[in-house]
C-alpha cells in the first residue's frame, strides 16, 4: 500500500496548445484522498469533469485525449507522467483553453511548453507535495499480458511488487530510411514516487525532460493540414536527415526517454500506480492504451476470483430464497458474494453437469443455456433492487432487456459469476447493468429492466 498525496498549493502552467497553437492555462489544485487525477473543462454553459481513467479515453492520433460529454482535454500524457512520476495521487485541474469547438465537442488542449514533462514537474514541486491519510493500493502485474500492431509490441510481465521497471527499445530508420535514429534502448525503473537525485533511475533528471519529437517530412504534412504553424524547429524536436533541425538533443538517447514518458503518462489511466515490468519494442500511445484497458480487466478478473474464495458471504441461498420467489430449477444464483449498498451485487452460479438443462441442450456437447445466463444475471439485480427500503414487499418482473450479447460458452465445471449494477431505480421500475464471467473472460452481458409489483402471498 502507497501514501495517497496531494499538492500543498495551488499553481499554475501557462503555454500556447500543441496542435491548435491557441493559449491555455493549466492549474494545478489540492484535492482530497480518493479524488484521483480529474480534469475540469468548461464551454459556455456547459461543464465537465473529466477523472483521466482509461473508460474517459477517446481515440486520436499521435496523442491521448480524455472525453466527458461535449468537452475534451486533448494532450495530457505529459501532464499525466510528470503527476505519475512524482507520485500525485490526487488533484483537480483545470484547464483553460481557446481552442475552438468541433463537431466531436469542444477542445482543450493543454500546454505544449517545451514538449516535455518537465515544465509540469518544476510547477508541481513548486507548489510543494503533501502526504494524506489514507493508502492507495497498486496494481500489481501478476499474469503476463502482451499486445502487437505490425512489428511493434508491449508486454506487462511479473516483476517486482514495490516499482515499475521498463525496459524499451526504440528503432527507426527516419526519414527517408536514412537511419539517422537507428536504435535506442533504455532500462528504467520507476520508484513510488521516484528515485533521489543523482541515481540512474531519477524520473525527474532522467526521464521528464526528454521532448516529443517528430520527423521533418511528418511536419510539414502536418502544417499543410493547418497543424502547428506556430510552431518553429526551436519550439519542438524536429529531426531531419542529419538530425535535429535548428536544435540539439538533450540525451543522446533522448528519444527512447520521451516514449518512456509517454508510457508511464498513458499507462497511469489505470488510476492507480502499477509494479511489475513492462518491455517495449516501438510501442505508440495506440498500443500504451490498450495495455492499460487489458491490465484493468486482469485486476478485475483478479478481484472476482479472489471473491470465490471467501467464506464471508453477503448471502447464502436460504436468504436469498427469502427475497426471489424462485425455486427448483429456476433459483440460478446458488450465493451473493458481495453487496454494495443498493448499487452493486456479485453473486454465482456453480454450473454442474447434474443441471438438468443439460439433458436437452446439448446432448453431446452440453452448453449452459444463454437465456438462463440473463435470467441469473435478472435475478441477482432483482437481489439488489431489495436492497432499497421502499422496494420492501415488491417483486422485481423483468420488463425489458438491452444490448445482450453472449461473448463465451459456459459449460459444467465453470462457476459463473454474476455482476448487477444500478443504473436507475425509481419508485415502479429500475434499470441495471449486469454482466457474467468465467474466469477472466466475459460470458454475457445485457441492460435489464424491471417493473417492480406487489408480491402475491405464497399459499
Amino acid at each position: 500500500m502507497l501514501p495517497q498525496t496531494t499538492i500543498a498549493n495551488s499553481v499554475t502552467v501557462d503555454g500556447p496548445g500543441l496542435f491548435s497553437g491557441e493559449p491555455a492555462r493549466l492549474t494545478f489544485r489540492p484535492a482530497e484522498p480518493d479524488t484521483g487525477i480529474r480534469f475540469q473543462r468548461s464551454a459556455g454553459d456547459v461543464r465537465a469533469d473529466i477523472p483521466a481513467l482509461i473508460d474517459n479515453l477517446l481515440e486520436r492520433p499521435r496523442h491521448t485525449c480524455l472525453r466527458n460529454g461535449s468537452l475534451r482535454v486533448e494532450t495530457v500524457e505529459h501532464c499525466l507522467a510528470a503527476l505519475a512520476g512524482l507520485g500525485i495521487r490526487n488533484t483537480v485541474i483545470s484547464v483553460e483553453s481557446d481552442a475552438e469547438g468541433s463537431g466531436e465537442g469542444f477542445s482543450g488542449e493543454l500546454p505544449m511548453v517545451d514538449g516535455s514533462s518537465r515544465p509540469f514537474v518544476d510547477a508541481v514541486l513548486e507548489a510543494g507535495v503533501q502526504e494524506q491519510a489514507g493508502t492507495v493500493e497498486p496494481l500489481i502485474i501478476r499474469q503476463p499480458v502482451q499486445v502487437a500492431h505490425g512489428d511493434a509490441t508491449l508486454a506487462a510481465l511479473p516483476g517486482p511488487t514495490d516499482h515499475l521497471e521498463i525496459l524499451y527499445q526504440f528503432e527507426d530508420e527516419g526519414p527517408d530510411g536514412t537511419g539517422v535514429v537507428g536504435r535506442q534502448t533504455k532500462f528504467f525503473k520507476l520508484y513510488p514516487p521516484y528515485a533521489g537525485k543523482g541515481t540512474a533511475d531519477d524520473f525527474v533528471e532522467q526521464i521528464a525532460p526528454a521532448r516529443t519529437f517528430i520527423f521533418e517530412h511528418e511536419a510539414e504534412e502536418l502544417r499543410r493540414r493547418g497543424f502547428g504553424k506556430h510552431l518553429t524547429p526551436r519550439d519542438l524536436l524536429v529531426i531531419g536527415k542529419d538530425g535535429p533541425v535548428e536544435n540539439a538533443y538533450r540525451f543522446e538517447d533522448e528519444l527512447v526517454r520521451h516514449k518512456i514518458l509517454d508510457l508511464i503518462g498513458d499507462l497511469s489511466l489505470v488510476g492507480r500506480p502499477l509494479c511489475g515490468r513492462l518491455v517495449a519494442y516501438k510501442s505508440g500511445h495506440g498500443l500504451n492504451h490498450r495495455l492499460a484497458r487489458q491490465l484493468l480487466l486482469q485486476r478485475q478478473s483478479d478481484a472476482r476470483s479472489a471473491m470465490l474464495d471467501r467464506t464471508d458471504a453477503a448471502m447464502d441461498v436460504r436468504a436469498i430464497q427469502r427475497i426471489l420467489p424462485h425455486r427448483f430449477p429456476m433459483l440460478l444464483v446458488d450465493k451473493v458474494l458481495e453487496i454494495d449498498g443498493d448499487q452493486k451485487a456479485v453473486g454465482v452460479k456453480n454450473v454442474t453437469f447434474n443441471d438438468i438443462y443439460f439433458q436437452g441442450h446439448y446432448p453431446g456437447t452440453p452448453i449452459f443455456p444463454g437465456v438462463l445466463i440473463v435470467e441469473a444475471m435478472a435475478q441477482l439485480g432483482g437481489i439488489l433492487l431489495s436492497r432499497k427500503l421502499e422496494h420492501t414487499g415488491k417483486l422485481a418482473v423483468l420488463l425489458s432487456m438491452d444490448r445482450v450479447k453472449m461473448r463465451t460458452p459456459v459449460v459444467p465445471g465453470d462457476q459463473l459469476i454474476l455482476e448487477a449494477r444500478a443504473v436507475r431505480v425509481k419508485s415502479r421500475t429500475g434499470h441495471m447493468r449486469c454482466k457474467a464471467y468465467v474466469q477472466d473472460k466475459t460470458a454475457a452481458e445485457a441492460d435489464i429492466k424491471f417493473m417492480l409489483v406487489d408480491a402475491e402471498p405464497v399459499v
